[in-house]
């Protein structure tokens, strides 16, 4: 709880550069810092504070980094982009028929 003294000790300073539900959210994830560092496990974080468990690994990454960068973020430099279908050239493809079109999607008939 040494986390959330120091914080509310800031309470005008915060007023003035934050809104109520960014003040909630440092709070929370302060709390979270507290809790993680003690050692208590994800579950129990997440059920008392109401966290999801990718929030408290974002923290705990954080924490090892020395610097938070959001999902957005990190978006843009760590996760790969997606293949959402190879390129499959004529050699590749097998010759499997006549296809046909139904309701239930493409059918190959002989």
């Amino acid at each position: 709880m040494a986390c959330w003294k120091k914080i509310s000790g800031l309470g005008e300073f915060l007023d003035l550069l934050v809104t109520s539900n960014e003040r909630h959210n440092l709070v929370v994830r302060a709390a979270a810092i507290e809790r993680i560092i003690s050692g208590e496990k994800y579950s129990q974080i997440a059920k008392e504070l109401w966290l999801s468990s990718q929030t408290i690994s974002s923290i705990k990454k954080a924490l090892r980094e020395r610097s938070y960068k959001s999902y957005r973020e990190r978006g843009k430099s760590e996760r790969k982009t997606r293949i959402y279908s190879r390129d499959i050239t004529k050699k590749e493809r097998k010759s499997r028929g006549r296809s046909v079109r139904t309701k239930y999607g493409t059918i190959h008939m002989p």
